[in-house]
């Protein structure tokens, strides 16, 4: 039987099914505004340290720290160097705050600093990544 014959036969029921299952996944995919802020540092010391920095001063509701190796160009010269990844989840409007605190407490010359927006979140998650990375 298809869809539009149990509709025709049973449209309460069926508007009900499909509102809710459109509401769960509203409710799952709700926008929150969330941001991924990223920077490298070359040691794992360094990379706690920042991590541990910005989350206890709510700047971030989490960090994640992973071993890359990063190909750049610096000063003319193509380098070839292990590096760690520090990934702070956030908020957009925390932005500013997040790039200050690394600005300063970063051992870079020149640290690679930037943001993607994270489009897609399963509300419960954004609301603690909101939480935990407000103000007060």
């Amino acid at each position: 039987m298809t869809h539009s014959r149990i509709a025709a036969r049973h449209p309460a029921c069926y508007n009900t099914v499909g509102r809710q299952e459109a509401t769960e996944l509203k409710d799952r995919t709700a926008p929150v505004n969330l941001i991924a802020v990223i920077t490298t540092v070359g040691s794992v010391e360094d990379a706690r340290k920042l991590a541990t920095a910005l989350v206890e001063r709510r700047l971030a509701a989490c960090a994640q720290i992973s071993q890359i190796e990063s190909v750049y160009r610096w000063k003319g010269a193509i380098q070839h160097e292990p590096e760690f990844r520090v990934l702070f989840k956030t908020t957009a409007a925390r932005y500013q705050d997040v790039e200050e605190a690394i600005r300063a407490l970063h051992p870079y010359e020149l640290p690679a600093i930037h943001a993607f927006a994270i489009e897609h979140v399963y509300a419960p998650y954004g609301a603690w990544v909101e939480e935990n990375s407000s103000a007060t």
